[in-house]
């Protein structure tokens, strides 16, 4: 489901990468509508698997974590990114300037969805009959 997800976000900037307000617009209304999808099946879904594999005792910490890590951490990368790319595309002009503008994010969430379909293994969720987490 996160593998959706982190999909989901690529294709949703290749929609707005490659849409325009005329002939193309159906491309921006598709990426503003996957909007919920590309939320619920990485963040949601994210939080879900963590409250699934962290022990009773841990949840709570981890719940925290995670969310400091996606709404912190990963925006102020995001945002700081953003900013460099937009100052480096500041030379275009019209349509490229947006073009590549959205075309960084596709291409940076398509790395995550390698990186995460590569590097993520399941663990069982929950404590083990020793009341301490799995390795």
């Amino acid at each position: 489901m996160i593998l959706l997800g982190i999909a989901a976000w690529a294709l949703r900037y290749l929609f707005f990468a490659y849409g325009n307000g005329q002939d193309l617009s159906f491309m921006l209304i598709l990426g503003i509508v996957l909007h919920g999808i590309c939320y619920d099946f990485m963040f949601v879904v994210g939080q879900i698997y963590t409250n699934n594999i962290a022990g009773e005792q841990y949840r709570s910490s981890a719940q925290g974590l995670v969310t400091v890590a996606m709404y912190g951490v990963g925006m102020l990368i995001g945002f700081w990114i953003a900013g460099f790319v937009a100052d480096a595309l500041k030379t275009y002009e019209g349509t490229q300037y947006w073009r590549y503008l959205w075309l960084t994010p596709a291409a940076m969430a398509t790395i995550c969805l390698l990186l995460f379909a590569a590097l993520f293994r399941e663990q069982q969720s929950g404590v083990s009959k020793e009341g301490q987490l799995p390795l």
